[in-house]
């Protein structure tokens, strides 16, 4: 195994690092989601972590790492017979995002299953993983049914692989550490709640502790056995109290006081179940056991909160996570009880990782407190936003941005046809998962057996194969693999006008609120979006396409309104940036979303014709759309509706788009059925 970065020498970032030796010391804790740009050493922290780890003790020959003092009944290699055991290091695994479900979750052979009778299993990654650390960078990215099973394993602490009539169980208990870029997309708040901690990391801002990341890692790189020899004595201790920490964990008492205090602030932050309450519980014991304590205090509540809550607490996808710390010290002192504790250590952190020790050739970093490393529970101050794009000069008119109206569930809007997409929930598509709608030949391995269309392209050749008794003779020909339909995540592209005529303040809220309640939709069936506006003289590409729904609306509510309506121009636009994106990713289907009301008094000395040609492009390319109508008044053009027309799309007004409308609708025109069949 080549040398890893030792995890003592990594500089700062104290959140992470003492997250991930609690669970080192409790992995009952369930993992840790970082959050954070890159660069920033997160992969590095963790593969240091699993050099920590104790030794594990394995049945000899076992491929699932059973432990020889309590071998799992149901392990696929199993009965174990008493005997001999092996000693290993414990594994990290990763999990890379594009991964199939085979290599997740393991494989049945079903080609041997049918032809020879034989049920073989190949474990996965989830069964490597048992008794290690399973480690998944940008887990946001991964496909819905990939993260369901990783999650299930970890709550569950084993796998279930269910194929063709065949059950195959094994034991999974690992530590899960997932990494994410918050800008590439969220998590859905139910998985989100199935990490226990949650760690803000950012790379510093002090000088002093840049130059010694630099510096340590250029040493590494030129000479990683000779660095990791000069850490070895603070590796060595670190591992020691891990250990002790471990053996301290079971006799840590855990009083009424303290978990008040963690019911109490579960209540005061309005987090969903009782996840949150068990989180804390053991985080608070972790802590207590990490710091050499056989009893909880209100510090290990309180640090527990700041890592157990943050990604709890979050409403809605658009909520910036964190703690209100004020509010926190306000509860935890409110239902302080008497407590009899020593004084907490004021610093529960890991004593020692980045702190001293050899420097890899320079001075100490700061310590967190003195204008380093941020202190446990802070969110790092929000970077400034990328640079946008100034309103167009002459537009005239500008007003101030209109605070979006309150955003609403809105009608299923989706792509024709069958697509073949990333994993999604919007339009139909050809997927690994969902209904069964046919057969074909198998591509490479066979995955998903479809049994009956197999049976048939056996059964006219049984005579000639020499079939005798009951028996069916198969050959690899006739194996078919199933045709399976579900859902794709699209590429949704705002085009908002913002011009004068859409500037009334009432009318631009409704707007706003319309698109962003399309966003959350959006964020829901993990599309990607993009927003081009158009306003004055021409049209920009206000957030290129993104799968962060956070930053569509964070632009969004900003947005300025005021002067003439360039349509074409912001139609033309669209055309550009789908054009490359085509080219980008061809599988992502598009579906353009125009909210106007069809006005065009810019871009030419034909405004109505430009656009008309514009949007022409659009149908020419089969680009789905639809034409949001915010037409308001009593006298109304249908401006909005010959747009739509000129797209080959659909046409809805902001009521129309609201999905207890639509119910109302149909529910409408089934009464009225019912009243013309009785008449």
């Amino acid at each position: 195994m080549s040398t890893r970065f030792p995890f003592t020498a990594v500089v700062g970032m104290d959140d992470l690092r003492l997250a991930l030796l609690l669970n080192a010391v409790s992995p009952a804790v369930g993992g840790v989601l970082v959050r954070g740009e890159k660069g920033t050493a997160k992969s590095t922290a963790v593969r240091a972590l699993a050099t920590l780890l104790p030794e594990v003790a394995v049945v000899a020959g076992c491929r699932f790492s059973c432990d020889p003092g309590s071998p799992d009944p149901g392990c696929p290699d199993g009965p174990h017979p008493d005997g001999g055991s092996d000693a290993r290091p414990a594994r990290m695994v990763e999990l890379p995002v594009g991964a199939s479900e085979d290599r997740l979750v393991g494989a049945l052979d079903i080609e041997k299953a049918l032809a020879e009778g034989v049920k073989a299993f190949e474990p996965g990654l989830l069964a490597a993983a048992h008794r290690g650390i399973l480690y998944v960078d940008e887990v946001n990215l991964l496909s819905d049914h990939l993260i369901d099973h990783l999650l299930d394993a970890a709550a569950m602490g084993a796998s279930h692989v269910e194929r063709e009539g065949v059950s195959v169980r094994h034991a999974a208990r690992f530590l899960l550490v997932g990494t994410m870029n918050p800008e590439e997309g969220e998590l859905r708040p139910q998985l989100l709640d199935r990490f226990g901690l949650t760690v803000e990391v950012a790379a510093s801002r002090d000088p002093q502790e840049r130059v010694e990341v630099v510096r340590r890692r250029l040493a590494f790189e030129d000479d990683p056995v000779g660095f990791a020899a000069r850490w070895a004595g603070e590796e060595a201790a670190l591992r020691e109290r891990i250990v002790a920490a471990r053996e301290l964990l079971p006799k840590v008492v855990l009083g009424d006081a303290a978990l008040l205090q963690i019911a109490a602030t579960c209540a005061a932050f309005e987090v969903d179940g009782m996840r949150a309450d068990i989180v804390m519980a053991r985080t608070a014991t972790a802590l207590a056991a990490w710091a050499g304590r056989d009893e909880v205090t209100s510090e290990d509540v309180r640090q527990a909160a700041l890592l157990a809550l943050p990604h709890r607490r979050r409403r809605n996808p658009f909520d910036a996570p964190g703690l209100d710390e004020d509010r926190l010290d306000e509860t935890l002192e409110q239902f302080k009880g008497d407590e009899n504790d020593d004084e907490p250590d004021p610093d529960p952190g890991p004593d020692g990782p980045g702190d001293g020790g050899p420097d890899g050739g320079g001075g100490v970093p700061p310590q967190a407190g003195d204008g380093g490393a941020p202190e446990a529970g802070d969110v790092p101050e929000e970077a400034p936003s990328p640079s946008r794009a100034p309103a167009p000069q002459g537009s005239g008119g500008e007003r101030a941005a209109v605070k979006a109206a309150e955003p609403f569930r809105t009608r299923m809007l989706s792509v024709p046809g069958v697509g073949d997409g990333a994993a999604g929930r919007r339009s139909r598509a050809r997927t690994e998962h969902g209904r069964t709608t046919g057969a074909t030949r198998p591509r490479g391995a066979l995955t998903k057996l479809h049994l009956a269309a197999t049976v048939r392209a056996a059964a006219p050749h049984q005579r000639a194969r020499g079939r005798s008794g009951a028996g069916l003779v198969l050959r690899r020909d006739d194996l078919r693999q199933a045709v399976r339909e579900g859902r794709e995540g699209n590429l949704v592209l705002f085009v908002v006008d913002a011009s004068g005529s859409m500037a009334a303040r009432t009318r631009m809220g409704a707007v706003k609120g319309a698109v962003l309640s399309l966003l959350l939709d959006a964020y829901q069936r993990r599309d990607k979006v993009g927003l081009v506006t158009f306003r004055g003289r021409g049209a920009e590409l206000a957030l290129p396409p993104t799968s962060s729904v956070d930053a569509a609306a964070a632009r969004l509510e900003e947005l300025p309104t005021g002067g003439r309506t360039p349509l074409s121009a912001g139609l033309l636009r669209a055309h550009d940036v789908l054009r490359v994106e085509r080219l980008r990713d061809p599988s992502r289907r598009p579906l353009l979303v125009v909210v106007t009301d069809g006005r065009a008094t810019g871009g030419g000395p034909d405004p109505v014709g430009l656009a008309a040609r514009a949007a022409r492009l659009h149908a020419a390319d089969g680009t789905a759309a639809v034409v949001v109508d915010c037409e308001a008044g009593p006298v109304r053009l249908g401006l909005a509706g010959n747009l739509a027309r000129d797209l080959g799309g659909t046409a809805v007004t902001l009521d129309e788009l609201r999905a207890d409308a639509i119910a109302g609708l149909v529910r409408e025109a089934q009464v009225n059925r019912s009243v013309r069949r009785a008449a």
